[in-house]
């Protein structure tokens, strides 16, 4: 298989290794530490970077409206230390790995084609994906492969937004363009004008983000691609996707 056609074929690895964000169970866990949910999203995902400034944060984030991070991430940690969210926000990653992938099989040989990914990626400029990258990764299969599911997301959404400040297109831009009825949601008041310029520049860090991660997908066997398909189905038919 060419890394792209496997690329495509686990494109839902980015819906898996976000399902557990708002799982009613990592909620429950938020609340019990004084975060509601955005608050624990921003601090738990963010959290992996450390005690930074709030501008570091929007800055490995993309996309948001910075103002928002800003305000969240600033009240956020007087409630939880960033590294302590991060611990409790991969912990509730793992557990829902473990309550819905208890069943499911090959799920070590997903994780062992996914860190082969993972670990031949050079992470310069790439801070969100460097930290969870940094993680521990457990020991059990459904855990690690909910686990390296996160971190594959982080890889993609880390060099796609890498590709898009390279083709000279505006994060706001951006968002309006890939996800318009989000747009307020991510702390903006009115999406920008979008022009047919900035939709070649999109395309073009499309392309251009490919383009970046093939030789991570080409470090994998045909038979190690198959196995982070198979997984990759597997685990996203346990979660409805």
């Amino acid at each position: 298989m060419q890394p792209r056609e496997l690329m495509r074929a686990t494109d839902v690895i980015r819906r898996i290794g976000s399902s557990f964000y708002f799982h009613p169970d990592t909620l429950a866990r938020g609340r019990d530490a004084g975060l509601d949910r955005f608050p624990l999203y921003v601090l738990g995902r963010g959290g992996v970077l450390g005690d930074v400034e709030p501008g570091v944060v929007s800055a490995a984030f993309g996309y948001f409206n910075p103002t928002l991070i800003q305000q969240v991430w600033s009240s956020a940690k007087k409630l939880l230390s960033p590294r302590d969210a991060a611990t409790l926000y991969i912990e509730c990653a793992h557990h829902v790995g473990r309550s819905t992938f208890s069943e499911l099989d090959g799920l070590d040989r997903f994780a062992a084609a996914a860190s082969l990914i993972i670990g031949s990626v050079e992470d310069s400029s790439l801070p969100m994906f460097a930290g969870v990258r940094a993680e521990p990764v457990p020991t059990d299969a459904p855990a690690a492969a909910m686990h390296q599911a996160m971190v594959l997301r982080e890889l993609r959404g880390s060099v796609h937004l890498l590709a898009v400040v390279a083709s000279g297109l505006a994060t706001p831009v951006a968002h309006a363009i890939k996800r318009p009825d989000d747009f307020v949601l991510f702390g903006y008041e009115q999406a920008p004008d979008v022009t047919d310029a900035d939709r070649a520049k999109w395309h073009r860090a499309e392309e251009l983000t490919d383009e970046l991660l093939e030789p991570a997908y080409g470090s994998v066997s045909d038979a190690q691609a198959d196995d982070l398909v198979a997984g990759t189905d597997a685990m996203a038919a346990a979660l409805g996707l």
